[in-house]
């Protein structure tokens, strides 16, 4: 394998959702005192969603844990939407500050997202999630900048692996962002 390949490869784990969104509110909130429990609980989603795909694969109805597959993909998209959605849920029923209700269901619109533009084109969650991490450092412009120079790297990983397309890493990117403005303006 090229050096190349591996540092894409490299660059789509530590860019995956599950993984740079919970390290990116832990860092967020470490920020502001201890871990708070709406950082566990996007530790849990994360976990849920390894859980899930894994258990996909086990069992044969999944090529890997990538969701590489159109079906798969809204196989897992339609389980995202419904466990972020839930989230949201529990958040707001159980008195989470609106910044966290508010996260939970944009994140939730993302993925809603993905699923909308599915038969036109595939959205890389990769992009959006890295783009909408980034912006959960705001104001603070070093970190900002640091986190989407990373959303950048991810995005060429997930072209020279040849998971997407430019114009889906580019929709990825703007989707990701805008959820993440509108947290900002939403849930300051």
């Amino acid at each position: 394998m090229s050096a190349q390949r591996l540092c894409a490869n490299a660059l789509s784990i530590v860019g995956h959702p599950a993984v740079l969104t919970p390290l990116a509110l832990a860092a967020v909130s470490l920020r502001e005192g201890p871990l708070s429990a709406p950082v566990f609980g996007a530790i849990g989603v994360a976990a849920f969603v390894v859980g899930y795909s894994a258990l996909q694969v086990a069992r044969g109805r999944w090529k890997d844990t990538d969701a590489s597959v159109k079906q798969e993909r809204v196989e897992l998209n339609v389980f995202l939407v419904l466990l972020l959605g839930g989230a949201a849920a529990l958040a707001w029923f159980t008195g989470q500050p609106a910044k966290v209700v508010t996260g939970f269901a944009l994140t939730a619109a993302i993925v809603l997202c993905a699923l909308a533009l599915r038969n036109v084109l595939k959205l890389s969650l990769h992009v959006a999630f890295a783009a909408f991490s980034a912006t959960l450092f705001w104001p603070d412009w070093p970190i900002v900048l640091a986190v989407a120079t990373l959303a950048l790297a991810i995005a060429w990983a997930r072209l020279a692996l040849h998971r997407h397309t430019m114009a889906e890493v580019c929709v990825g990117a703007l989707t990701g962002a805008t959820a993440g403005v509108l947290l900002a303006l939403i849930a300051p």
